[in-house]
């Protein structure tokens, strides 16, 4: 059923009520299930339930969170306007249990809602209908999030496509969608009195300060996507296809985090920059025409997510290439913290992660270039880098996030290849040609010429004692060496082509079944530092509830009052050996078990207290260690400011920082993820694609 016939079919029934559950559809303009809703003539209950215990270990990470809880004030208020008592909301660690007991206490006959794509929505929503369908209860559910239904998306032989540039080809040839809806004019939810409400925390007190700078720089809410609209398509969309590579202004229409929490709606995007597209024909401005090319080809590449996580639900954790299951990834929880705190060596990689850190923000190009550092030089288990994405940022999305960890691990067909390493040096001088965005993001480089900024490795000493910067103390040295990395990289491979081709003798021989199937391969765990303790009971009506888990300290902005040990406990005392080859062994039964590679914390560290009270021989002693680590100097040492995104961000002290990246290289695709088949092995089987051709890279970053 098409989301127009969808809608018209709630019309017409009078004397029902109506529950409206939203989840990522947090507005009243082009809202299917509410339109159906309000123009069934009865009343309606608008509901929101928080469950996040459900989603395992891709709890909401703390920016994510903060904006969910403005989003949702907004929705309340532009509901109440229209005529509805409240929008209600329940805590549950089961969402369907919430949602039938809405449905009770306030009588309703009907329930309406929007589909969502991902492994677990799926699985919930048909758990949904088969529940309230056997209490009596109408349920039915509409197309909010797509241009068009995955399943509507087909190939000639009738077959889901496994590459982005034939599926955005099919759809740019169907049909344009329906145009968005007008909000409802009124709306009347009846007598609530007997469905209560429960008061939903989405922070506790240590995520405040942090929570604040981001309203500082974003508006959360619908109608502020409609003004953020707006000001991308008469402002920097006209040149978006000369600046949408450029990491050192706001090239990029920062749209995706309305379009994640469904306050912006994809439709209404694709209908306007459509029109644009058409005027500046008419026009004859071809860099115009052009711009909305590369802009809907952005939208497209979300489309697809959604589209590849429907088919594949997988996706989020298993490599779509079956041979890519037996790569040997580096388990190594060293090289991962690094990475997270901006402390590579590499500027334009330290710099991604300390604005993503800071702002829960990255510009798609330097996603792709953070990502490709993780999973190439650093040889990361991409998951890693695909969870904390998720922890990270704000417009932290499943289906997005796979596909683009997917992209940059060279799981899909026509993704990047794995040998392909992207020399950050490079990159920088390609996206940062100034080398502003390093500056701005690194303080202790700012007084590095453009000519070293890139790679000050290189630079004479001379340079670096005028810019004030000692490689080894105020900022770090490569961890890495790219040659290094690339004969690594290059062992892995080969590595991995032997297991498959043993793993293939073996099939043939009648030792093993179904090659394309990796379930039979563990995955590797999260590490431990990334498993966030959440309450897994639900809150009861009559309890306060309670904000679900610890928060990693390293998800928040950094405090001005940071410690100078901070770092040094947190990262390997032994640095000597870090360049050393840390691939686990591989067993001879082809089953990859990596054994772990733990951090060892400093021995004899001190507290906070002791360290400000400043005892000369320990500070000393500190520094020296500081040197050897490559930690970068703490707040007291190198005090200053920079200004990110419409606030003032405290300089970087090395605590953990965060770090994620949106790895899509051609336009801004929004990236995120969450696990799935553990609990659901039912889902589809993954296809083997190892005979599929791969060099067809539509999307390549330096296009």
């Amino acid at each position: 059923m098409s989301a127009s016939q969808s809608s018209m079919s709630g019309a017409g029934e009078a004397g029902v009520r109506t529950v409206v559950w939203f989840r990522r559809d947090l507005r009243v303009e082009d809202n299917p299930a509410l339109a159906a809703a309000a123009r069934a003539a009865g009343e309606v209950v608008p509901a929101y339930v928080w469950a996040p215990e459900e989603d395992g270990p891709y709890f909401p990470g703390r920016v994510s969170r903060w904006w969910l809880s403005q989003s949702l004030k907004h929705l309340d208020a532009s509901l109440r306007r229209l005529g509805a008592t409240c929008l209600v909301t329940r805590r549950s660690a089961d969402a369907v249990v919430a949602l039938l007991d809405i449905v009770r206490s306030t009588g309703a006959t009907h329930l309406f809602f929007n589909h969502l794509y991902d492994p677990l929505s799926l699985v919930r929503d048909h758990r949904v209908k088969e529940l309230l369908t056997a209490e009596g209860i109408t349920v039915r559910s509409f197309n909010s999030d797509l241009l068009y239904e995955p399943w509507e998306v087909l190939d000639d032989d009738g077959c889901p496509f496994t590459m982005f540039a034939p599926f955005w080809n099919r759809c740019l040839c169907m049909p344009d969608p329906a145009a968005p809806l007008l909000p409802p004019k009124k709306i009347n939810s009846g007598d609530l009195s007997r469905c209560s409400s429960d008061e939903l925390i989405f922070e506790d007190e240590s995520e405040r300060g942090s929570n604040a700078l981001l309203a500082r720089a974003w508006s959360p809410g619908w109608q502020n996507a409609d003004k953020a609209l707006t000001a991308f398509l008469n402002g920097p969309l006209i040149d978006y296809s000369v600046n949408r590579k450029k990491a050192d202004s706001a090239s990029t229409s920062l749209l995706s985090p309305y379009l994640h929490f469904g306050e912006l709606s994809v439709r209404k995007v694709f209908h306007q920059v459509r029109m644009k597209q058409l005027m500046w024909s008419n026009e004859g401005n071809h860099a115009g025409e052009e711009s909305c090319t590369w802009f809907l080809r952005s939208i497209g590449l979300r489309e697809y997510s959604r589209y590849l996580t429907f088919n594949h639900p997988c996706s989020h954790e298993k490599p779509l290439l079956s041979h890519l299951r037996f790569f040997p990834w580096v388990v190594n929880e060293v090289y991962f913290k690094v990475w997270r705190q901006g402390r590579t060596g590499y500027p334009l990689v330290d710099a991604g992660m300390r604005e993503l850190w800071a702002t829960g923000w990255l510009h798609d190009r330097i996603r792709v270039v953070v990502s490709s550092f993780f999973v190439k030089v650093l040889q990361l288990p991409w998951r890693w880098g695909m969870k904390y994405f998720w922890d990270t940022l704000l417009d932290a999305d499943l289906e997005s996030d796979a596909l683009g960890w997917q992209y940059i691990s060279g799981s899909l067909p026509d993704g990047r290849e794995l040998d392909r390493i992207d020399n950050p040096q490079f990159e920088g001088y390609k996206f940062d040609p100034h080398g502003e965005y390093v500056r701005r993001w690194l303080p202790e480089l700012a007084r590095l010429p453009t000519e070293w900024i890139h790679h000050p490795w290189d630079a004479p000493d001379s340079v670096l004692q005028a810019a004030g910067v000692e490689l080894g103390s105020n900022y770090p040295r490569p961890i890495v060496e790219l040659d290094e990395a690339n004969s690594r990289l290059q062992d892995a491979l080969s590595e991995m082509w032997e297991l498959e081709a043993a793993s293939r003798a073996a099939m043939e021989n009648g030792m093993e079944e179904g090659l394309g199937d990796s379930s039979d391969v563990a995955l590797i765990d999260f590490p431990q530092e990334l498993q966030m303790e959440v309450d897994r009971q639900p809150v009861r009506p009559t309890q306060t509830p309670m904000m679900a888990g610890r928060r990693r300290q390293d998800q928040m902005v950094p405090s001005l009052t940071s410690s100078f040990i901070r770092a040094e406990t947190e990262l390997t005392a032994d640095f000597d050996n870090i360049s050393e080859d840390s691939r686990p062994e591989v067993p001879s039964n082809m089953h990859l078990q990596p054994r772990m590679e733990r951090e060892e914390t400093v021995d004899g560290g001190t507290s906070n207290g002791a360290m400000m009270n400043g005892n000369h021989q320990q500070q000393n002693l500190q520094n020296n260690t500081r040197r050897v680590l490559g930690v970068a100097p703490s707040v007291s040492e190198a005090s200053s400011s920079w200004t990110g995104r419409g606030g003032i961000v405290p300089v970087w002290s090395p605590p953990a920082a965060s770090g994620h990246s949106d790895p899509y290289a051609a336009d801004e695709a929004d990236i995120s993820s969450r696990n799935y088949l553990d609990r659901h092995p039912q889902s589809h089987t993954m296809m083997n694609w190892s005979q599929v051709n791969s060099r067809s890279h539509w999307w390549e970053v330096d296009k």
